[in-house]
């Protein structure tokens, strides 16, 4: 496999050559530097660590600086492990978005935005009573009986009910790489990618 770390940089829209409308995710992918090359016979298995995004110095801690000071490269923000690294890679190269093409397809994870705690309604798209008649009072959004009878007198482990939503790790699968933009390091993906503008994503194919 290979794969970068990027940034979601927004949304936009592209005309194909057909001048169909295409629904894009623009991200900033690389460029992503080499920080440590893990093999077998040293750690047990195959792995290139990249790193990205610019950081002061002065907010990094001494192990990361003396970390980065070995591969030769400043001090990055994201460090990010893939393993079975399919790209040739020694300490201190670059990675840059041209890696990918136009027309591949690729994984891409992140974590979705966080949107504190939700009732079953909005968390887990459940359809309220929706009548306000025949006694009903202000049970229109309420999650409804959890209770089981005598036997087994207890919640069921996995029921449905309200608490944190999203905030957490996303994967979108075969996602089609419509343009790659190297002078630039922007990438564009057909659709939807988890996440918030500005946020990480790792790119893998």
């Amino acid at each position: 496999m290979k794969g970068l770390i990027g940034k979601k940089i927004g949304m936009t829209s592209y005309f194909d050559e057909n001048g169909a409308q295409v629904q894009c995710t623009v991200i900033e992918a690389g460029p992503c530097y080499v920080t440590q090359v893990k093999t077998v016979d040293t750690d047990g298995y195959d792995a290139v660590q990249l790193a990205f995004d610019d950081k002061k110095e002065k907010s990094t801690s001494k192990p990361l600086q003396g970390h980065f000071k070995n591969s030769g490269v400043a001090p990055k923000k994201k460090i990010v492990e893939f393993r079975d690294f399919e790209l040739e890679a020694s300490l201190g190269d670059v990675l840059k978005v041209d890696i990918f093409e136009a027309g591949d397809y690729v994984d891409v994870a992140g974590t979705s935005k966080g949107k504190g705690f939700q009732g079953v309604v909005k968390r887990h798209g459940f359809a309220g009573v929706g009548d306000a008649t025949h006694g009903q009072h202000n049970r229109q959004r309420a999650p409804g009986a959890i209770g089981m009878a005598s036997t087994p007198a207890r919640v069921l482990k996995g029921q449905r009910m309200a608490g944190r939503t999203g905030g957490k790790r996303v994967t979108v699968q075969n996602l089609e790489v419509v343009k790659v933009l190297a002078d630039k390091n922007l990438i564009l993906l057909k659709g939807a990618v988890p996440g918030h503008k500005n946020s990480y994503v790792i790119i893998e194919q």
